[in-house]
C-alpha cells in the first residue's frame, strides 16, 4: 500500500476552523510588507494566498518572525508570471522566490503551491524523492509536518484558518505531528531534527506519539544529503537556543548522525564549557540583532577534534604548524562526509585555527603583522574563549588584549619583555622535542604553537 493511501487511513481530519486573528495577537501591520504584497496580488489575480507556518505560529507566541512564507493555489509558473523578478527553484519541492529590495539588501518571500494528496515517488525507506503534486488548501494543511505549522493567515480578512487544532497546540505549548509520526519521519527524516529544534527554540513539549518514533528512525538521517543536513545544522545553531538544541539532539540520539563528537566534548568540563560559551555568545549576538560568523561557530564545534589530532601529531615529532595543517585537513575530510560546509565558511574556520599558534609568536614584527590579518578579531575572540575555559594560559590572552589597544611605545616594551633569553631557551627546547605542551595549560595546543 502506498504511503499516501496509508496516511489517508490513519489521519484524523478535523474540520476547518476560522478564527479572528486579532483575538490571538495577530494584526495585518505585523506582517512583512513583501508578504502582504504577494498575498494581495495573488488574491487580486483570483488565487488563494495565505501567510503560512512559522510566521503565524511565532506571532501567536509573541515572537518576531524572521521569515514570512506564503502558500497559494497558483502554480509556480502562475506565480512567476505575476512577479516578473521571481525565480522558480528546487526539484524535489518546486517553490518560487519573490525578491523585495529594502534597506540596501534583498529580502525573499518564499511562495509554495498547495501540496496535494496524490502519490509521490519514494525510496525503499519511504523518503519522498519528489513532491510536486498540487491540491487544495485542506490537502496542503494535511501535508504540513506539525499542527503549529499548519496555520494560515488571510491578511485581507485578518483571519486564521486551522484544520488540525494548531491554535490549541500553540496555546498549550505542544508540538504534535500531523498524521502518524512513524510514516511522516520515513517520508522526510529531517522532520526529526525540526521537531527537536522547534521544541527547544520555542519551549514546546513534544507529544509522546510524536517523540516515540524518533529514536527508532534516527538512522534514516544517513540517507539525507549532506547539504540538507548542513542547512538544518545552521538553523539549529542560529535558533537562539543552540545549546538547548544540541542537548535535545543528544537526548534523542540524533547527534550520532549529525554531530557525533558531542559525546566526547561533554566528557571533559573544559571542552563542554568552551562549546557552551561559544554557543551562548552566538545566542546573545542574535538577541541583539548583531551579525554572526558561521565560520567561528564551526571552528568552535570542531576544535576539539582538531586539537586532539594536533597534539598526537606533535607528540609523534611533527612541528606545530605543519601538524596543525594536517590535523585540520583530516578533520575537514571526516566532517565533509556528514556536513557539506560551504567553502566560504570552511575557509574562515580554517583561518581562525591557523592563527592560533601565531598568538604565541610575540617577538619582532610578528605581533604587528598578526594584527593586520583579516580574521584577527575572530581568531582573538577564539583565543579569549580558550583562555576563559582554561584551555590555554590566560596570560597569553591578556597580553594580546593589552597589545592591540596600547600605543606604539608600550607595544615595543611588551615585545622586548617577551624577547628574553629564557624565551630563546624555551624555543630551542621545543625545536629539539616538539610536544605542544609549553607555556599554557597541560596539553594546550596553542601553547605549542611556536615558530612557523
Amino acid at each position: 500500500m502506498m504511503i499516501r493511501k496509508l496516511i489517508g487511513k490513519v489521519l484524523r481530519r478535523p474540520g476547518k476552523r476560522v478564527m479572528h486573528a486579532k483575538h490571538y495577537g495577530i494584526r495585518r501591520e505585523d506582517i512583512h510588507h513583501g508578504a502582504l504584497k504577494v498575498c494581495d496580488r495573488l488574491q487580486d489575480a483570483g488565487y488563494e494566498a495565505y501567510v503560512v507556518g512559522g510566521a503565524v505560529r511565532d506571532l501567536m507566541l509573541g515572537k518576531s518572525p524572521k521569515d514570512f512564507d506564503v502558500a497559494t493555489s497558483a502554480t509556480p509558473e502562475q506565480v512567476r508570471h505575476i512577479f516578473n523578478r521571481s525565480r522558480i527553484i528546487g526539484r524535489r519541492f518546486r517553490i518560487v522566490h519573490v525578491p523585495f529590495y529594502e534597506r540596501g539588501g534583498e529580502e525573499i518571500i518564499e511562495v509554495t503551491t498547495f501540496r496535494g494528496a496524490g502519490e509521490a515517488p519514494t525510496d525503499e525507506s519511504g523518503r519522498i524523492l519528489r513532491d510536486n503534486v498540487y491540491g487544495s488548501l485542506e490537502d496542503d494543511a494535511l501535508r504540513r509536518d506539525f499542527t503549529v505549522n499548519a496555520l494560515y493567515y488571510d491578511p485581507s480578512r485578518e483571519e486564521i484558518i486551522d484544520f488540525h487544532h494548531g491554535v490549541d497546540d500553540v496555546e498549550n505549548k505542544k508540538l504534535v505531528m500531523i498524521g502518524e509520526a512513524d510514516v511522516r519521519y520515513r517520508e522526510d527524516p529531517v522532520r526529526m531534527l525540526r521537531a527537536v529544534r522547534l521544541a527547544a527554540k520555542l519551549g514546546l513539549e513534544i507529544a509522546p506519539t510524536t517523540r516515540k518514533p524518533i529514536s527508532e528512525h534516527a538512522n534514516l538521517l544517513q540517507n539525507i544529503p549532506s547539504a540538507r543536513l548542513f542547512d538544518e545544522m545552521m538553523k539549529l545553531l542560529l535558533s537562539g537556543r543552540a545549546w538547548d538544541c544540541l542537548m535535545s539532539l543528544r537526548a534523542e540520539g540524533l547527534h550520532n548522525y549529525l554531530f557525533p563528537v558531542l559525546d566526547q566534548l561533554l566528557t571533559k568540563p573544559a571542552t563542554a564549557q568552551f562549546l557552551q560559551k561559544a554557543l551562548s555568545a552566538t545566542d546573545q549576538r542574535l538577541a541583539e540583532d548583531k551579525p554572526v560568523s558561521a565560520g567561528f561557530l564551526f571552528a568552535a564545534l570542531l576544535w576539539h577534534e582538531v586539537e586532539a589530532d594536533w597534539q598526537k601529531r606533535q607528540a609523534a615529532g611533527e612541528y606545530p604548524v605543519p601538524a596543525l595543517v594536517a590535523a585540520m585537513n583530516q578533520v575537514e575530510a571526516t566532517v565533509e562526509k556528514r556536513l557539506a560546509i560551504p567553502n566560504r565558511y570552511g575557509a574562515a574556520m580554517k583561518e581562525i585555527w591557523l592563527l592560533q599558534p601565531r598568538f604565541e609568536q610575540r617577538v619582532g614584527t610578528r605581533p604587528h603583522r598578526l594584527l593586520e590579518q583579516q580574521r584577527f578579531r575572530a581568531a582573538y575572540d577564539f583565543l579569549l574563549l580558550r583562555a576563559e575555559c582554561g584551555l590555554i594560559d590566560k596570560e597569553l590572552a591578556e597580553w594580546w588584549t593589552q597589545f592591540q589597544y596600547c600605543d606604539d611605545n608600550t607595544r615595543s616594551a611588551m615585545i622586548a619583555r617577551v624577547a628574553s633569553p629564557a624565551q630563546g631557551d624555551r624555543k630551542r627546547r621545543r625545536r629539539r622535542k616538539p610536544t605542544g605542551k609549553g607555556g599554557g595549560a597541560a596539553g594546550a595546543p596553542a601553547a605549542g604553537g611556536g615558530d612557523e
